[in-house]
């Protein structure tokens, strides 16, 4: 596991960290992404959750043998944009529409979760792999 942690000023903060990209890569990304928010004194129960959902598709659907995961948070003024780039660009993620309610609920609407949780979201298709961000404001 590789941490880098860089504070240019009082109004910008940044932290990246490779992660296998595993289930155990996934809820260690949670873990760190929170303690990191917490230490510079945020709000840390939405981005948690944020996090969990990117870090969770990352190792689920952009998992490419002995690749990691790449989460990167950077808070600039008010605003916290959380990061989770992987190895495959031929699986963009897509938000699936709610289900019925009376539906099963198994799987496949996390980012339901991100669009209703971010102020706003996306995906950068990278040369080899992909960024998923979302920011929220702090």
């Amino acid at each position: 596991m590789k941490q880098q942690i860089t504070r240019t000023d009082t109004s910008v903060s940044h932290y990246t960290v490779l992660l296998s990209a595993t289930r155990k890569g996934a809820r260690l990304a949670r873990l760190l992404g929170t303690e990191r928010i917490r230490s510079w004194g945020l709000p840390h129960e939405t981005p948690a959750l944020i996090i969990a959902e990117l870090a969770a598709n990352a190792a689920l659907h952009g998992r490419v043998p002995g690749r990691n995961f790449r989460l990167t948070l950077t808070v600039t003024g008010p605003t916290l944009r959380i990061e989770v780039r992987d190895a495959r660009v031929e699986r963009m993620p897509t938000v699936r529409p709610a289900p019925e309610p009376d539906a099963p609920r198994e799987c496949g609407h996390g980012l339901l979760l991100v669009e209703e949780l971010a102020d706003r979201w996306g995906v950068v298709p990278e040369l080899i792999g992909k960024t998923v961000w979302a920011e929220i404001g702090t």
